[in-house]
């Protein structure tokens, strides 16, 4: 019945609806990010300039680390940069949209949901029922992006670019939005690269995709993993095989997920037969 009435739907009464489960998820966004406006002390000086002070926890992981694969990286961090605000409405500019980069972070499980209730509706029962999960999934796999963002990547970059110089003359002080930019950009991106396998499934679930497709181009994504990594991380070796390791384990994984999807349809196949 569910599908009838779908398929009963204009284009217009899909823009509709659509456009209601967009102004939903805009209203969690902006609650979640009043919430975030008003913990400005945690938001601000544990979070935002943690990975700016040199006993943040990852350093001493990142060292340890870089020693197994032979390098000597993140061992020392001397950070001897000041940041600063050169603009009357910098500070509160840079209030206003960390708390809705907080938001979205933060409201990111209800966006998902709103999303799968509208694509829902059009999908068949059984294809509902298997993708039950897909909420707790991508919220999960989300989470874990923003996090290896914000404690591998931020790390690598600050410790790259904070003790970076051309000269002694020239002294490191950074704008205010432009360090909150790197770690905004840092955190959003690793969070959305992780939504791989979640991508990989629909394009399979529409035929864009196949296993086969993906491990012939395997190589050609292998190198496209090593250029993303050197461009989302400092160029220096042991920072780009950090980046590199989970998300070539994650393409891996999308190639086993786009298998299990094409095994299901074959199977749904023969039964209708």
């Amino acid at each position: 019945m569910a599908k009838k009435e779908v398929n009963e739907m204009s284009f217009l009464d899909h823009l509709e609806e659509l456009r209601w489960h967009l102004i939903r998820s805009v209203v969690a966004i902006l609650i979640a990010a009043t919430v975030a406006f008003l913990m400005k002390s945690f938001i601000f000086d544990t979070l935002i300039f943690g990975p700016s002070k040199t006993d943040f926890l990852t350093y001493d992981i990142l060292c340890k680390a870089s020693q197994l694969l032979g390098f000597d990286s993140f061992c020392s961090t001397d950070f001897d940069f000041e940041i600063q605000s050169r603009t009357m409405a910098g500070q509160f500019s840079a209030h206003i949209w960390t708390a809705i980069t907080f938001g979205f972070i933060i409201a990111f499980p209800y966006v998902i949901y709103q999303l799968w209730k509208f694509i829902s509706p059009g999908l068949h029962s059984n294809e509902r029922k298997h993708s039950r999960g897909f909420i707790i999934i991508s919220s999960l796999l989300f989470f874990i992006g923003v996090l290896f963002g914000y404690y591998i990547i931020c790390p690598l970059s600050i410790n790259f670019l904070g003790t970076y110089s051309v000269a002694e003359k020239v002294h490191n002080d950074f704008d205010l939005n432009s360090y909150i930019g790197l770690i905004r950009a840092s955190v959003l991106a690793s969070g959305l690269i992780f939504e791989l396998p979640i991508i990989i499934y629909f394009l399979t679930k529409i035929g864009l995709v196949t296993p086969e497709i993906l491990r012939k181009y395997r190589k050609f994504a292998l190198v496209g993993v090593l250029i993303l990594s050197a461009i989302i991380t400092p160029p220096d070796i042991a920072s780009q095989v950090i980046v590199a390791i989970p998300i070539i384990i994650l393409y891996q994984v999308s190639i086993y997920i786009s298998k299990i999807v094409i095994r299901n349809q074959k199977r749904r196949e023969k039964q209708h037969v």
